[in-house]
C-alpha cells in the first residue's frame, strides 16, 4: 500500500484520508517538545496505510464509525464521542472508516518532538 502525502493549503491528503493542521505549539514546560492537533476525514471505506507517529495521539470521533488497532492489540470501533489513545512506540496497522456509504470525521493531539513529522509510514 502506497503512501501520497501532498500539502495544499496546511491539508495533507493520504491515501483516502484528508488531513487538516488545526494547531501547533511548543508545549509549555518540555523543551524539545511541541503538541498539534489535526482533523482527520475518511472517505466512504477510506483507510490509512500502516503508520507511526512517534508521539503519543489522542483520537476523539466526531462524526460516522472507524476502526483502529495498534500492532499487539485488538481492533476496536469507535462512534462519535469515544477515543483511542496511541503510544510513541505503537504501530497503527488499521485505521479506516467503518462505512462504505458515509464518511467518518474525528480530531487527533499528538504530543511529538518537535518539527517530527505526524505520520511515518512502516513497510
Amino acid at each position: 500500500m502506497a503512501l501520497s502525502l501532498s500539502l495544499a493549503g496546511g491539508t495533507l491528503v493520504a491515501q483516502d484520508a484528508t488531513v487538516r493542521s488545526l494547531l501547533s505549539r511548543d508545549l509549555a514546560g518540555v523543551p524539545g517538545k511541541e503538541v498539534s492537533m489535526i482533523a482527520v476525514e475518511y472517505a466512504p471505506g477510506g483507510a490509512d496505510p500502516v503508520h507511526t507517529h512517534n508521539a503519543q495521539a489522542l483520537v476523539y470521533v466526531l462524526e460516522g464509525s472507524i476502526v483502529m488497532q495498534v500492532k499487539g492489540g485488538a481492533p476496536v470501533t469507535l462512534k462519535p464521542g469515544e477515543t483511542f489513545y496511541e503510544g510513541p512506540d505503537d504501530v497503527h496497522i488499521v485505521g479506516r472508516n467503518a462505512s462504505h456509504s458515509a464518511p467518518a470525521r474525528f480530531l487527533v493531539v499528538l504530543v511529538k518532538d518537535k518539527g517530527a513529522p505526524i505520520l511515518t509510514p512502516v513497510k
